[in-house]
């Protein structure tokens, strides 16, 4: 009889547990569409080495993209949580603006955003719709950057082969949104991140010279501000 009375003493304390999902302890691991909407422009194509000299009227624009998103909620309060959210890395077209808009895509780079987000959640843990807002950081960097304009590569730079870089960043996130009990443990959500990203695309190419090989540096600082919809489905451990 005393097992049977724990057995039900057990079953009535995860059935409140149950009842109060978005509870201090609880994980919420999900997965979900990413969109992300650049908000982008840039400066003018300016050569650094081995002269100083800006290209007037060029420049280059990001494309908007879309990936499959990660994340992982964890509640240290009823209000309070911890959010680490990451997609898989979308790959970005380059496009020629100004004088280079007539060659169309230069190039492509695949970005890597993680974020880390402390979010407050409104309402109490026992409401099926909960907003909140929230405020993060994101470390920002780029991988497999190329140009693939071969025209753009010939009249523009001086060889065909040309190495392409983005600088690595830190960026703020601002974060709103709010989740909705589907059932006991399925959870939808749908947030909105903002990011104030600007990085400086770097093309090192070489002009051979009598004298020996030359190294040409071009830059341009391109803003990326992309604003990222997460549109996502959640479990509850």
């Amino acid at each position: 009889m005393k097992l049977i009375r724990v057995f039900v003493a057990c079953a009535a304390l995860l059935g409140t547990v149950a009842a109060h999902a978005q509870t201090a302890g609880s994980f919420i691991l999900g997965t979900g569409w990413l969109h992300l909407n650049t908000r982008d422009s840039s400066d003018p194509m300016r050569t650094t080495a081995p002269i100083y000299q800006v290209h007037d009227n060029t420049g280059s624009s990001v494309n908007n993209a879309n990936t499959l998103g990660l994340s992982g909620n964890y509640f240290f309060t009823d209000n309070v949580v911890g959010e680490f959210v990451v997609g898989i890395p979308p790959r970005f077209d380059l496009n020629g603006e100004g004088e280079y808009a007539g060659y169309g895509k230069l190039g492509s780079v695949r970005q890597w955003s993680p974020a880390l987000l402390l979010k407050y959640y409104f309402f109490n843990a026992q409401s099926k719709f909960r907003p909140y807002a929230g405020l993060g950081i994101s470390r920002v960097w780029f991988t497999d950057a190329k140009l693939t304009n071969d025209r753009f590569m010939s009249e523009e730079l001086p060889s065909n082969s040309a190495e392409v870089s983005a600088e690595n960043r830190w960026s703020p996130v601002f974060n709103a949104g709010f989740s909705y009990q589907l059932t006991e443990r399925w959870y939808a959500g749908l947030s909105v991140s903002y990011l104030p990203l600007r990085t400086t695309a770097k093309i090192n190419s070489t002009l051979r010279t009598p004298a020996g090989p030359v190294t040409v540096t071009n830059e341009a600082k391109i803003r990326i501000n992309p604003i990222i919809t997460y549109l996502n489905i959640g479990y509850r451990f």
